[in-house]
Parts: structure tokens; C-alpha cells; sequence
């Protein structure tokens, strides 16, 4: 492949089939390609990229980009310090991450990659700190000397680019080869990771990766890390859908006799059972639910009784739908290597809520222009195609869903007496 009279490792995104779902990942190494040669002219790439020179070929987008993340934060290819190491945080860390209950499944589901007795298990939370290691004691002495250790603080602006770091950066699986790592110390390693979401929330958990000699690099082993990653999210998923179903046996009979509306919810906001409300998934609820009644974006005052797991919320008629707001401070965190997210504060406590990327562009958008923006001009924006005012309108809409109340429309833009803050 060329380009630009440049030669380029990059190549076409491998798909590889799991028997139950289709993962499209990138290896570090394709098939068919010999890993020693290939490791050559990564350290060619690598040296001549540290150094200012021109580089006889640009590494994968995914390692380049991490690169210049890196760089720009001003780290250095031979720094010698290491990661810093927490480790009397780990038991903290490790009640706190939401990981523990996946770490039997990991350690199953990866063990064809770490019972040989080259590679190691490590996860990570979404700090990029290191929370458990298993695996071949010859293989984790070895991580000792390089601070693969517990406690250690493996994110990219700690230690460059890695299969850890730049999986969280990236919000996708990872696998990193060789001179693809940013630090030299690094280079004698191959490792693959997959991040670990949480549906309830949106939020990453942390990460799951096997690390090795660089010698040990295979196309397969991305695509089983990410596979196992997912399955793991899946039994997050089935437990939380079983926790709905119990709130539901008790709530749904008491919806049934309130005569008026209400909503039951668990603890992060995902509605078990309605009563005389448009269904819904979920509403956003405050961080803390103190006192008899909240605020919510999507319903306005509510009463709040507590439910085993949850909360039944009904909603005042005078407010349902939204309005009447007390909302003083809106944060929009555009941050990268994140996901974004909208931080709500007012004098009904604080709220936050996980937008997707359209909707989080939608916002930035709106708050950038305090006399607001018609959808023709946010389809100018997000499309480059003023025609596209459907699309808009009906993404707003979907927003508005969860935002209702803090959107004022024609023009769209944030209701009045709204102080927008956006973080990036």
C-alpha cells in the first residue's frame, strides 16, 4: 500500500466471527505476515518518528494517533521512572471497579492464551490502574521488572502507548505490537485489551488484557480478548435485566392500585414498571436521592417512596413532562479519552446524564451559540448538508427526551437562566 510516495502498515480491519457475534478488530499483525520482519520496520517507524525524522512508513491509525496523544502530553520514549504504583489502594480499587464478579469468567475465557505458559491476565480499571494479574510466575517476574504490576498505573498519560491505555483512550479493543508501545522499556512485549463497558450507565469499567513476549503476537488473540470482554458485559447485562424483573413482581401491583401516574425505577434509573405514563427506558436521576421529592429532566417534581432496589416515582401534574426546572449550571465534559457526559446542578440536587456522540456534538453545538441554532444550521454543522433538518429534528427530539426542560426550541439552545460550562 502507498501513499504520498509513503509506504504505510496500516491495512484493512480483520473481522473476526466469535460464533455468536461478528467483533470487527484490527491485530497488530495480519495474517500471513512474518512478525519479525514486521517488527524491523516498526523500529524503523518507531525511531525515525522520536527522532523528527521521516519515517519510512506511518505506523496504524490507532498507534499514531496515540503517538501524538502521548507526545503532546510530554512524555518521553526513553523515560526510565516508571508507572506510578498504588499499592495499598488495589482492595479499594477492586470493590470500587465493578470488575470483581467478571474476573472467574476472564480467567476461563482466556485461559487457551494464558495456560501455555507465555502470557499473563491482567485487568485494569478505567483509570488504567492494574486491580489483578494471573498467570506463568516466570511471565509476571518478568512484568515486575517492567511495573506490570498491581497498583500500577498503566493509562497513557502515565505510561504511553500500550494495549491498556490506548484501549481507554480509544474506547475500542486494542492489540500493540512491539515498537508500536511509546516507551522503548516496552518494545520486548505484545499485549491485547478490550475495554469493559457498563450498559446501565454507559461508563467504562476498566479494561481486560493479555500481555506476553513480543515473539507470542498472534491475529487470533485480539479477537478472543474482545470477545470474552463482551461476554463478560453480557452477564452484566443479564444480571441487571434480573434485578428489573424482581423490582417489577413488586411494583407493578402497586402501580396497579395508585390511580394516578408513576414510574418504578432501580437504583440507576432504569424503569422496571409504569403506571399511566408514556413508556420508557429510563429516567436520569439525581447522584443522590435524598428527601420525599426530586426534580427529574424527563417527568419534573416527584414524590419518592423506596422500593427493594429501586424507587417509586410519581410524578406532580402540574410539572410532569419536565417543565418547571430549578436548574442553575449545566456541565457538558468533552474531554478526551472519555465519554462525554452532561453534569446537571441546581438547587434540587445534581443529576448526570450520558449523551451519545451525536447528541453530545448536538450540545456543544447549542451551547456554543447563546442565541441558539435552527436546524438548518445544525444540519449545516454536523452534516454539511443544510437540507438535512429531519435528521436534526428528529435527533433533538430523541434529546429532548432526556434533556426535556434545559432544550428551549426555534431556535434550539439552552432554556433561560441555564449557565452552560463546556469542558474540553
Amino acid at each position: 500500500m502507498t501513499g504520498g510516495g509513503t509506504r504505510t502498515v496500516e491495512r484493512a480491519r480483520g473481522a473476526q466471527s466469535t460464533g455468536m457475534t461478528r467483533i470487527t478488530v484490527e491485530p497488530a499483525v495480519a495474517f500471513g505476515e512474518d512478525p519479525r520482519q514486521y517488527a524491523r520496520l516498526l523500529a524503523q517507524v518507531y525511531d525515525a518518528t522520536m527522532s523528527g525524522e521521516r519515517p519510512p512508513a506511518r505506523p496504524r491509525e490507532v498507534i499514531g494517533d496515540s503517538w501524538e496523544r502521548v507526545r503532546a502530553a510530554g512524555l518521553r520514549p526513553d523515560d526510565a521512572a516508571g508507572p506510578a504504583v498504588h499499592s495499598a489502594e488495589v482492595p479499594r480499587l477492586r470493590r470500587e471497579s465493578g470488575l470483581a464478579a467478571m474476573i472467574e469468567d476472564f480467567t476461563e475465557g482466556l485461559a487457551p492464551l494464558t495456560e501455555g505458559g507465555s502470557s499473563i491476565l491482567v485487568v485494569a480499571d478505567a483509570e488504567g490502574r492494574i486491580l489483578w494479574r494471573a498467570g506463568p510466575s516466570a511471565v509476571l517476574r518478568q512484568a515486575d521488572d517492567l511495573g506490570f504490576v498491581e497498583g500500577a498505573a498503566w493509562a497513557e498519560e502515565d505510561v504511553g502507548t500500550n494495549a491498556i491505555g490506548t484501549a481507554l483512550a480509544s474506547r475500542g479493543a486494542v492489540q500493540t505490537f512491539s515498537a508500536e508501545h511509546f516507551a522503548r522499556s516496552q518494545h520486548p512485549w505484545t499485549c491485547a485489551a478490550a475495554p469493559i463497558r457498563d450498559h446501565r450507565t454507559g461508563r467504562l469499567l476498566g479494561v481486560v488484557d493479555v500481555s506476553g513476549a513480543a515473539s507470542t503476537v498472534n491475529p487470533t488473540t485480539l479477537a478472543l480478548v474482545a470477545t470474552v470482554a463482551r461476554l463478560a458485559e453480557s452477564r452484566l447485562r443479564e444480571a441487571h435485566l434480573a434485578g428489573l424483573d424482581r423490582l417489577r413482581t413488586v411494583a407493578a401491583p402497586m402501580l396497579a392500585g395508585l390511580g394516578r401516574p408513576g414510574v418504578a425505577v432501580d437504583a440507576d434509573g432504569w424503569v422496571a414498571a409504569v403506571g399511566d405514563l408514556a413508556p420508557r427506558s429510563r429516567v436520569t436521576l439525581p447522584d443522590a436521592v435524598t428527601g420525599p421529592t426530586i426534580w427529574l429532566p424527563e417527568l419534573g417534581v416527584c414524590s419518592v417512596d423506596p422500593l427493594p432496589g429501586g424507587w417509586l416515582l410519581q410524578p406532580d401534574r402540574e410539572s410532569a413532562g419536565g417543565h418547571g426546572t430549578d436548574t442553575s449550571r449545566v456541565v457538558l465534559d468533552l474531554r478526551p479519552g472519555r465519554s462525554p457526559e452532561v453534569m446537571v446542578s441546581g438547587a434540587a440536587g445534581a443529576w448526570r446524564y450520558t449523551p451519545t456522540p451525536r447528541h453530545a456534538q448536538i450540545l456543544s453545538l447549542i451551547a456554543a451559540d447563546g442565541a441558539g441554532r435552527s436546524a438548518a444550521q445544525l444540519a449545516e454543522a454536523l452534516f454539511g448538508d443544510a437540507a438535512r433538518v429531519v435528521t436534526v429534528r428528529a435527533e433533538i427530539s430523541r434529546l429532548r427526551r432526556s434533556l426535556s426542560g434545559l432544550i428551549a426550541a426555534q431556535p434550539y439552545r439552552f432554556a433561560p437562566g441555564v449557565a452552560v460550562e463546556v469542558v474540553r
